[in-house]
């Protein structure tokens, strides 16, 4: 099914969409280790991508031949819960601009990246690309995922209408080195990291954890994440996901998942002992636990040969030492 010639030429300019973000960064690093040179990247400040006249100039300007979008306003159950109408708005924005302008502007190759939040909060375990639409969404996020559900069918639509050779990845809880570990804005896994290696430094009896810590999380390190991004830009094209099971149900995406699943409770005990915290843990049932079980189906992308390097402990001992070199105060 998969393409044996890259799909992805040397002399391509691509623009990474959101290079500054925990999956941007790592996209850019896999690119570069795969020999791609002719990276366009914009910061913020140098285009704003709220701005649908900015972004149409920046393709007339730049011309990319293949784009890679990881740029999204992103966060927690609490920032999803406080602030759900940004979420919706700003993300619905980005992607109608990057991928409509992809479009306007002939931009040969597009993959969207989006989340697993857009499945069902009770679709079947393990969650199959089809069970997109198939039940209502987790409370908690619902504006993020309608957002993404949003920019998959636009992606979807240009592939039926036009042709285009553009798709999209939905990858699983993302976690490492970049992370956004801000007490209000964070996910669970650089949550965790902050308040027990704060807790570590002021010697605190215990940690309580948000919910009953019985939810099931698939967790996938960055650095995997990226490596299957660019390994599915290079060998799959759309053509040949339209041929799958997915494609014949009428869909263009494909999960991004390691296959294994912790529990809240499991994970916590883990982020503590890559700390060192040697404290209590205390779970708060008053908190929201959010979706009860989230795992991929990934036989797809394991049918195409690609599998995850990173464990579970190997990747939190490299995200908590990248925090304390980067984030915390003191280590």
């Amino acid at each position: 099914m998969s393409s044996p010639v890259s799909l992805l030429h040397p002399e391509d300019r691509i623009y990474v969409a959101g290079h500054r973000g925990l999956v941007g960064q790592a996209l850019c690093q896999a690119l570069q280790r795969a020999g791609h040179k002719a990276l366009i990247t914009k910061t913020r400040h140098e285009l704003d991508l709220l701005d649908a006249v900015a972004v149409a100039d920046f393709y007339r300007c730049e011309r990319p031949s293949v784009v890679f979008l990881a740029a999204a306003k992103v966060g927690g159950i609490a920032a999803n819960d406080s602030f759900g109408a940004d979420f919706l708005y700003q993300n619905l924005m980005i992607q109608n601009h990057v991928i409509w302008g992809a479009h306007k502007a002939g931009v040969r190759r597009l993959i969207f990246l989006g989340s697993s939040c857009i499945y069902p909060r009770q679709a079947p375990q393990p969650m199959k690309e089809t069970a997109l639409l198939t039940g209502s969404l987790e409370p908690t996020n619902r504006p993020y995922a309608l957002a993404k559900i949003a920019g998959l069918e636009l992606v979807q639509t240009l592939r039926r209408q036009f042709g285009h050779d553009y798709f999209s990845v939905m990858p699983t809880n993302l976690y490492g080195p970049g992370d956004n570990f801000h007490p209000q804005g964070s996910h669970v896994v650089p949550g965790l990291i902050r308040r027990f290696e704060e807790a570590r430094r002021t010697r605190a009896a215990e940690v309580v954890v948000w919910g009953t810590g019985t939810p099931l999380r698939e967790l996938l390190h960055v650095q995997d994440c990226a490596e299957a991004t660019v390994f599915l830009a290079q060998k799959l094209s759309s053509q040949a996901l339209a041929a799958t099971e997915i494609g014949q149900a009428g869909f263009s995406h494909i999960n991004l998942g390691s296959g294994q699943e912790v529990s809240i409770a499991a994970l916590a005990a883990a982020v503590a002992a890559a700390v060192g915290f040697e404290g209590a843990l205390r779970f708060d049932p008053s908190k929201p636990d959010g979706t009860p079980r989230k795992l991929l189906d990934c036989q797809q992308l394991h049918r195409l040969g690609w599998r995850p390097k990173y464990t579970l402990e190997q990747g939190l001992r490299e995200t908590v030492a990248w925090y304390r070199q980067h984030v915390s105060p003191d280590t």
